[in-house]
Parts: structure tokens; sequence; C-alpha cells
């Protein structure tokens, strides 16, 4: 009688939690929660290089004795976007450790469905971003075969 909630509500789905999947999620909890907090370093280490970018290219264009093809704050503004880009996949993933970490230890159903809709915001964020980037390659090897063709090559 005295089982638990998560078994409960998956058996009466036709889905069972038993010992060897809650083994299995806590697992995924722990890396998942691992590579968040990378991530989370990661994303730190690329502001500070957004930050320090645009001094040390102003500054090694100096010695050099040369203009800079490029506004230095333009290369911050990238590097700060793609922080930016990242931190969501990276937040949605921290969340889905810590709430399937709670909803293991406490069965909490509501903890549960919390994390599994954070890991399916993750991938839902991830595959828009692959499929911008796809159409991207797309637009840039249609204009590459345009450029291409007009010099007669």
């Amino acid at each position: 009688m005295a089982e638990n909630i998560l078994d409960n509500d998956f058996q009466s789905s036709g889905i069972h939690l038993d010992a060897e999947n809650r083994g299995y999620l806590a697992e995924v909890a722990r890396w998942s929660r691992f590579l968040a907090i990378v991530g989370f370093i990661s994303i730190g280490l690329l502001v500070l290089i957004a930050l320090f970018a645009g001094v040390l290219l102003g500054s090694v264009a100096a010695e050099m004795g040369g203009g800079l093809p490029m506004n230095p704050g333009f290369l911050t503004g990238i590097y700060l976007l793609i922080a930016l880009v990242y931190l969501f996949p990276v937040l949605y993933l921290y969340r889905f450790s810590t709430h399937m970490r709670n909803a293991l230890h406490s069965n909490n159903q509501q903890a549960l469905t919390t994390s599994f809709k954070n890991l399916k915001s993750c991938f839902k964020f991830i595959g828009i971003v692959t499929i911008v980037f796809l159409a991207l390659y797309a637009l840039l090897f249609v204009f590459g075969l345009a450029g291409a063709s007009m010099m007669g090559m």
C-alpha cells in the first residue's frame, strides 16, 4: 500500500517506473546537472572573453600599426549574443536536473512533470536553433552558387 506515487501514476497510464528506471533517471539528472554547470562556466568565460576581446583586439591592431578590419564592439556583441543563445538550453537542462532530483527524492509528481517540461524546452530550443542554422547554411550555399556562376566559374 505504501507504493510510491510515481509508480501509481505511471501504472494507471500503462507505464511503469520501476527501480531500474528510477536509477536511470537519477543518473541522467546527475549528468545533466554536471553538463549544465559546465555550460554555466562556459557562458561566464564567453562573457569575459566578450568584454576583453575588443580591448585585446584593439591593442593588437595598434601594435601592428594597422587598422582593424572590423569594429571591436561588433566582436564583443557577437560573443555576448552567442553566450545569450547558449544560456537558454543550459538553463533548461539545469532546471530539468534539479526538478528530476526533487521528483525522485520526494515522489513529487509535479516536480517530475516540470522536469520533463524543461527537458522538452531544452530540446525544442536546440531543434529551433538547428533549423535556423540549416536554413542559413542553405542560403549561404545558394548565394555561393549564384556568386560563382556570375563570376563564370
